[in-house]
């Protein structure tokens, strides 16, 4: 679960101390400042997923600076991957100065000085960041050195791929048991590394298995971006990722579904939530399951039933009663 720290709980005096210290045992021993000391405000988390770690910062405007005296004082010698979710930023590090924001993605070594600014923004400046140990990733150094700094856009491709992962373990990490982040921490990885590689055009050096979990993962998010298409199916699937039909129900052999059987249950479940949304009470059962491509109304019933062991229209009025409801 996650391990969370707030600086509510420091006096105010200390907040600014505090944060320093918690930054150095928690990411990297850095010098920091910040023009809002006196009423500094801070928050953060640690997940540990065995492979990797997953933190998440929001604290006010500052500045960092990671010298290479800080760097003999502790190097936990990762690769440290940010999301950021909060404020505008900016950072110098391997030569290079980047501006980058909101939805972007940044890689850092943290063997290497750097030099950070969180500029005031409408709220907190919020990043989670994923500690990638270096040996971890399947990539040569000097090809992952061309990325540092450098700014990565996460609006298509495996980038959005892996800043919709990173973005879920913020939101839901808490709610896995210990072997469920153990193997998100490999998916991690992979996810990590198919996406550096994919900027690298270095795809291809990736190792089979890390290739294929990737691969599977690509398409998991695929399936889920598309569940309303009524289009979706193997087929379409299939040539989204550019691979056979064959190879892909190959990839889904060891799971406990099929393709077909993972979009069914996946529509299934956004009926289901829909049905509890109290704004959509008005919404007919029938409109609400043709949103999800349910077109047979009889037959969406009956696999609701045999689901959730309710029809439709009993789960939507136990949900709106406050009872307690099957998930």
């Amino acid at each position: 679960m996650w391990t969370r720290v707030s600086a509510a709980a420091v006096p105010v005096a200390d907040r600014f101390e505090w944060f320093n210290d918690l930054v150095a045992s928690a990411l990297i021993p850095t010098a920091i400042k910040s023009e809002r000391s006196a009423d500094f405000q801070a928050e953060a988390a640690l997940l540990d997923l065995g492979a990797l770690q997953v933190s998440t910062f929001a604290h006010s405007p500052l500045s960092s600076r990671r010298t290479p005296a800080l760097i003999r004082r502790g190097d936990p010698e990762q690769y440290q991957l940010a999301l950021i979710t909060g404020g505008r930023w900016w950072m110098s590090h391997r030569g290079g100065d980047e501006e980058f924001g909101v939805g972007d993605m940044i890689l850092w070594d943290t063997s290497r000085p750097q030099e950070t600014v969180a500029h005031p923004g409408d709220g907190p400046n919020r990043s989670i960041i994923l500690h990638l140990p270096k040996d971890a990733l399947p990539l040569r150094p000097d090809r992952v050195d061309r990325l540092l700094g450098r700014r990565i856009a996460t609006d298509s491709g495996m980038a959005a791929v892996l800043a919709q992962f990173i973005s879920s373990l913020g939101e839901h990490g808490s709610a896995c048991a210990p072997q469920e982040l153990r193997r998100l921490g490999s998916v991690a990885v992979d996810l990590a590394a198919a996406c550096l590689a994919h900027r690298l055009d270095a795809y291809g050096e990736l190792p089979a298995e890390a290739r294929e979990r990737a691969l599977r993962e690509r398409i998991d998010a695929f399936i889920e971006h598309n569940l309303g298409d009524p289009q979706l199916a193997p087929g379409l699937i299939a040539a989204a990722h550019g691979i056979s039909v064959r190879s892909l129900h190959a990839l889904f052999r060891g799971r406990e579904e099929s393709v077909s059987a993972a979009v069914r249950r996946r529509r299934l479940e956004r009926a289901r939530a829909d049905l509890a949304r109290a704004d959509l009470a008005g919404r007919p059962v029938h409109e609400i399951a043709a949103r999800w491509c349910f077109t047979n109304a009889p037959a969406f019933s009956r696999a609701f039933r045999a689901a959730y062991a309710l029809s439709p229209t009993e789960f939507r009025r136990a949900a709106a009663a406050g009872a307690r409801v099957p998930r």
